[in-house]
């Protein structure tokens, strides 16, 4: 049975979608089928693998509000053992609709249930809020990680990040764990970036995944190309790191 993660945090700017994008390519390359879903009403999962969001048939929201079949809304890419889930701006508006639908919290994992048995892994970039979208998410999914900017406001936002999967957690999805925490646009030569790390190893030193996603200009360009960084700069930095990232996190769950 595949793994189910979903890739959060309810602050934007983290490098969350980069960190979903890299780390489901980076699953393909070591030979994991994986299904990348994007959550996320920017799309930007969607453009960043190369898949063009205008005439799409099928989206996220049919995932998510409709019976059909979620085999109909997965596209392959032309990255290694990478399909995807696109979505479009018009999934902002679905949020909203699905606090009228029968079992709103759970219309990710009944789809999802269908098919998470094709993939080793599906990975879900979810939108930066804590709304209805996000909660589909965290109820469907094994486990989280939560990309972090090497920042303090980013220390802070992380306290809130916790309770609601503590939250979640005792109402909706009791096996629901936190795969690991992974510090982005880290630059090992401000005092800042230590300090923020060293914060996070004295409160959540299990949590903390030992590969960090450095600040890179191939990492920066890559989305603009459609393509996860290994494809784009498959030498550079960002490409290793996340790399790194996909071995442990196949070691973690």
């Amino acid at each position: 049975m595949g793994k189910i993660i979903s890739f959060a945090n309810q602050k934007g700017g983290v490098g969350k979608t980069t960190s979903a994008v890299n780390v489901a390519a980076s699953l393909g390359i070591l030979g994991f089928k994986t299904l990348l879903i994007d959550l996320d009403p920017q799309g930007s999962a969607t453009s960043g693998v190369g898949i063009h969001k205008r005439g799409l048939k099928k989206t996220t929201i049919d995932l998510l509000t409709s019976d059909s079949d979620p085999k109909e809304c997965i596209l392959e890419t032309e990255y290694k053992n990478l399909s995807v889930v696109p979505c479009t701006v018009t999934l902002a508006s679905t949020e909203f609709k699905l606090y009228d639908l029968d079992n709103s919290e759970f219309r990710m994992r009944e789809a999802l249930n269908k098919i998470r048995d094709d993939y080793d892994y599906i990975i879900i970039d979810c939108p930066p809020s804590l709304g209805m979208l996000t909660v589909n998410a965290m109820t469907a999914c094994d486990g989280v990680v939560i990309p972090m900017q090497c920042e303090y406001y980013s220390l802070e936002g992380l306290s809130q990040l916790m309770l609601t999967l503590k939250r979640i957690k005792e109402h909706y999805n009791s096996k629901l764990t936190i795969v690991g925490i992974l510090v982005t646009m880290y630059n090992g030569r401000l005092t800042l970036s230590a300090q923020v790390i060293s914060q996070l190893k004295e409160h959540y030193p299990d949590q903390l995944f030992m590969n960090t996603i450095s600040r890179s200009v191939k990492l920066s360009e890559a989305p603009s190309f459609g393509a996860p960084v290994y494809y784009h700069a498959k030498s550079s930095k960002g490409s290793k790191e996340y790399l790194g990232v996909a071995k442990e996190l196949s070691m973690r769950i």
